[in-house]
């Protein structure tokens, strides 16, 4: 894990304008997913997990709604990725070439075809591998000496997204390693299967939504005056909505993270409480579709700006791990800090 990803200052400290908000500051570790070949040892997304051969593997036993996508298959998915990878590179060396050969036809054609519904339980998809060492503010819940959380998730939709399962464990008590996990026969999108990246930690400074500010801070990020207070580091053309400013350059950073708060704009934040113990849940892990999106351009890395990834074409910005969840949003996890056997709590934002 050698890979640097550095987010730029925040263009002004919002603290000397709202003291108010030095208090909420958090931290939060930015995973930045980058590609590459992770191993079982490794922190990663969508990467080989440290699972023990003496441990049963994750199944979903569903119920499976089958949409009216085609159903491909983990290895179909591959496939089709790579197959569009040879034609974009072909495309950049040659671009009088063929924009597809009969063989790339040949396979859409296959691939098109899909899979038939598949029957029984679903064996899970490795999402993410953390590693304390290399995260870590990812404090296992309760009185846990852990040191690697692992996330899976069942690749087809239960409430309009894949649901989610997490293992905590020690390493050092992993002398065994599964070779070969089972695979799910089908998938139900192309995007609930992650390209396997991986990671760049790098800690950053949140504030919460505006939504979840006191009615007297909510008015002061409205007021124009503070902000023009700021000079050439406030940007002008949020003078209709200043407090959008707030929400997209100097609250919560966007993409894949570990901790900090709580992403909200699709609902207003609602409380998040464990259903064992009635203790607030905390973020624990947002599972991005993107790394960013238009207006929220200035969380990108000095290193991706100076040398941005290649992605496929029509592929969202900033989507290096392929996924895209409820057409655009995240998923985030939150978790009860009491108790790693307290049921986790999945939220789309």
């Amino acid at each position: 894990m050698n890979a640097i990803r550095t987010t730029p200052p925040r263009p002004l400290d919002v603290t000397e304008l709202f003291p108010q908000l030095a208090p909420l500051a958090r931290t939060a570790t930015r995973l930045h997913p980058l590609p590459g070949s992770p191993t079982p040892h490794d922190s990663s997304v969508g990467g080989p997990l440290l699972w023990p051969t003496d441990e049963p593997w994750p199944y979903c036993e569903g119920p499976h709604v089958w949409g009216r996508n085609r159903i491909l298959s983990p290895q179909d998915i591959r496939e089709w990725r790579r197959s569009r990878a040879a034609a974009e590179s072909r495309r950049g060396r040659d671009p009088q070439g063929p924009w597809v050969t009969p063989e790339e036809l040949e396979t859409e054609k296959r691939l098109l075809a899909g899979r038939p519904w598949p029957e029984g339980p679903i064996a899970m998809v490795p999402v993410a591998q953390l590693y304390v060492r290399d995260v870590p503010l990812l404090c296992p819940p309760g009185q846990s000496e852990a040191d690697l959380l692992q996330v899976l998730w069942c690749p087809f939709d239960h409430s309009e997204h894949p649901t989610t399962a997490l293992f905590w464990r020690t390493a050092a008590t992993v002398t065994d390693v599964l070779d070969a996990p089972p695979e799910p026969p089908a998938v139900q999108f192309e995007s609930y299967l992650p390209e396997p990246c991986l990671l760049a930690p790098e800690q950053v400074t949140e504030y919460p939504n505006s939504m979840e500010l006191s009615k007297e801070l909510q008015e002061q990020l409205a007021d124009l005056s503070r902000w023009e207070t700021a000079g050439e580091a406030w940007d002008s053309t949020y003078a209709v909505a200043p407090d959008e400013f707030y929400g997209d350059h100097l609250s919560t950073a966007p993409g894949w993270k570990a901790g900090g708060w709580t992403r909200w704009g699709l609902t207003d934040p609602m409380p998040r409480i464990c259903s064992e113990c009635g203790t607030e849940a905390v973020p624990l892990l947002t599972i991005a579709s993107t790394e960013w999106s238009s207006g929220n351009e200035s969380w990108i890395s000095e290193e991706e700006r100076a040398d941005p990834t290649p992605l496929l074409p029509g592929t969202p910005p900033g989507n290096i791990t392929m996924i895209v969840i409820a057409s655009g949003y995240d998923l985030q996890l939150h978790v009860c800090p009491e108790s790693p056997d307290h049921p986790h709590i999945e939220l789309i934002q």
